[in-house]
C-alpha cells in the first residue's frame, strides 16, 4: 500500500523500485498529491496503473474489512534475503 507527498516523484520513485523487485502494489490515490492536481493525475493515469491497482482509502478499507481474496492480493511469494 503506497501513498505520501509528491505523487509523481517519492511515491512514483518507491513504486517503480518496489515494482522491480517484484511487490504487489495498491496506490491509494486520495492519500497521495503532488505540486498540480495535473501532475497527480498523469502518474494515477498513465503509469501507477501499469505495476499496481488504484483504489481510494475507502475502497482499500473495505477490502481488508472483507474475507481475504488472493486474487485481488496474491500472497508475495518472492524471497527477501537477510
Amino acid at each position: 500500500m503506497l501513498c505520501g507527498i509528491s505523487t509523481n516523484i517519492g511515491v512514483e520513485t518507491t513504486a517503480r523500485e518496489a515494482f522491480q523487485h517484484g511487490y504487489n502494489q495498491v496506490f491509494i490515490t486520495d492519500a497521495m498529491t503532488a505540486i498540480t492536481p495535473e501532475e497527480h493525475e498523469a502518474t494515477c493515469k498513465y503509469i501507477f496503473p501499469r505495476i499496481g491497482k488504484l483504489r481510494t482509502a475507502d475502497e482499500f478499507i473495505s477490502e481488508l474489512a472483507s474475507p481475504i481474496n488472493t486474487a485481488r492480493y496474491p500472497k508475495r511469494t518472492r524471497r527477501i534475503p537477510a
